[in-house]
């Protein structure tokens, strides 16, 4: 069955469903709160709610301004709500996120009929096995896997000249609020699904950027957190130094509570030995207080790139120090310009071991390797590669084993240069509780000819992703502001385990801030809405 009939058959299956009402509209944009208070009043339950998220993709995604955010929904969906409903009234405990329904980044493995392909037709000829370790847990707190999401393909790790968004097997995914936008990479989809109002939260990946950009060029929250706190267990890798998945939804709590049901320990993940230790129900610390006496240091240094950014910046730290907080204003992180080739480096290596290793985990797909992978995209040329090519994995093919001095030397330099001598250092010479920078500024053209208009650190638009990133320490965006249409947020991180101090800034600024607002669907910039 393809997608589409996959489609059209569950929406059918949910039409049939009892229910107890009809999900109005209103609820696309819900929060979970709001959500679980009406279905615990018996006013809403999962099933109507899932229909309404599948008949708005139909109307939203697949037709009206086609976002090609949501790459295949879950042909289990409707039986999957009408046992959620069914258990509801008897559950002895029962989560925030239970009924929810949750997206998928499609790099995040489900064992049930859902493909998991990175965006690429080479993984299309069998499911994984069996869920992520992520996804055990949702699965666990009662969320509806609703569908998976569109991103760019390989999660950008194929091309540098490569269109976020893009991938051989769902398209090129577009903004909602400006449709010849860019959502940025690579949980494109997660981001454009969620501020679409397609689904209530979702789960996104990064390695670096890749939460931060399209959650703040969708006007979303997102977490990236310490590595280690969220299993990696069943998710399509790129570098076991860096990746790491995370929520991506429109309100700070959203994120915390899903955050709160994904964190914890996985002996499938070692990375996560320390994850039960801190792992928290990290709704406690939405404290709408929370920037009252915190110290935070503005990071000039990623500012400058784009006067948009730069101007919603400086309201976000007026507002901040009328809220009681205290700006150390200018902050420098030591070494932020010498972190790129390190990285890279390290990047090229873990890759080429990682994607081997995955591999071995879905042992009916054809591709064993990275040479496999190479090949299958000249084989498929037509499909994998119109527009750009592949050059990174060449790149990575080319490396050696984990062994080789030039790899050890520098994931040393990059964790050093970007934690203790870094992020580290800068909170402790001010006795910081959390650096501040601008975000991405608003979202760019896409541009099939050309690629991406940002990277990380890009001195056209900005991007402050790539210390914490790099150092495997926590960061957030939050929505603070609107240029062109186009929302722009604000970045925050700090050290390793810091997620609840993170977020209670972020809830205590986005409280006053109220710079949220549901898209448009424009067709460009000062256009015509594309969905009444």
């Amino acid at each position: 069955m393809n997608r589409l009939s996959a489609l059209a058959a569950c929406t059918a299956l949910l039409g049939q469903a009892a229910v107890a009402a009809e999900a109005p509209p209103s609820l696309a944009y819900a929060s979970i709160a709001e959500l679980q208070q009406r279905m615990d009043a018996g006013t809403l339950t999962s099933q109507a709610l899932a229909r309404q998220f599948i008949e708005r993709i139909a109307r939203i995604d697949r037709a009206g301004p086609s976002l090609h955010a949501v790459i295949e929904v879950n042909p289990e969906a409707a039986s999957l709500a009408a046992a959620l409903d069914a258990k509801r009234a008897g559950a002895r405990s029962r989560g925030p996120l239970y009924g929810i329904p949750v997206l998928l980044k499609d790099n995040i493995d489900t064992g049930d009929r859902m493909l998991t392909t990175a965006g690429s037709l080479a993984l299309a000829d069998a499911p994984a096995p069996r869920d992520a370790g992520l996804v055990e847990r949702l699965r666990k707190a009662g969320a509806l896997i609703l569908g998976k999401t569109n991103l760019s393909e390989w999660a950008n790790f194929r091309s540098s000249h490569a269109s976020s968004g893009w991938s051989g097997r769902g398209g090129q995914t577009r903004n909602p609020y400006v449709l010849d936008r860019n959502p940025c990479g690579s949980s494109a989809g997660s981001g454009a699904a969620v501020a679409a109002g397609l689904a209530t939260v979702a789960i996104g990946s990064e390695t670096d950027g890749s939460i931060l950009c399209p959650a703040a060029m969708n006007g979303l929250v997102g977490i990236k957190p310490t590595l280690g706190l969220v299993s990696r267990s069943g998710i399509v890798p790129i570098s076991h130094s860096q990746d790491t998945a995370g929520p991506m939804a429109r309100s700070v709590a959203d994120a915390a509570a899903v955050l709160g049901a994904i964190a914890g320990s996985d002996p499938r993940d070692p990375a996560t030995a320390e994850a039960d230790r801190h792992a928290t129900d990290y709704t406690r610390f939405l404290d709408p207080d929370g920037l009252k006496g915190k110290r935070i240091g503005v990071v000039r240094q990623l500012a400058g790139a784009e006067p948009n950014a730069d101007r919603i910046l400086e309201q976000s730290i007026a507002l901040m120090k009328a809220r009681g907080a205290v700006i150390v204003d200018p902050v420098k992180v030591p070494h932020l310009n010498e972190l790129g080739e390190a990285e890279m480096t390290v990047l090229l290596y873990e890759f080429k071991h990682d994607i081997a290793g995955y591999l071995a985990t879905r042992p009916k797909t054809k591709a064993k390797n990275l040479a496999d992978l190479i090949a299958f995209n000249r084989a498929h040329a037509a499909e994998e590669m119109p527009w750009f090519g592949q050059e990174l994995f060449e790149q990575a093919q080319a490396k050696g084993p984990l062994t080789d001095k030039a790899y050890l030397d520098a994931l040393a330099k990059a964790k050093r240069l970007s934690g203790p001598e870094g992020i580290d250092a800068a909170l402790k010479a001010q006795r910081l509780d959390a650096l501040l920078a601008p975000s991405w500024g608003p979202a760019f053209v896409t541009d099939p000819v050309l690629g991406d208009h940002v990277v990380s650190g890009d001195p056209t638009v900005g991007g402050a992703s790539q210390a914490a990133a790099v150092a495997g320490y926590p960061s957030i965006t939050v929505p603070a502001g609107f240029a062109h249409g186009l929302p722009v947020g604000i970045v925050l991180f700090g050290a390793k385990w810091s997620e609840p101090t993170l977020i209670s800034i972020a809830y205590g600024f986005e409280r006053h801030a109220r710079a949220w607002q549901p898209p448009k669907f424009l067709d460009t910039v000062d256009g015509a809405p594309a969905v009444p």
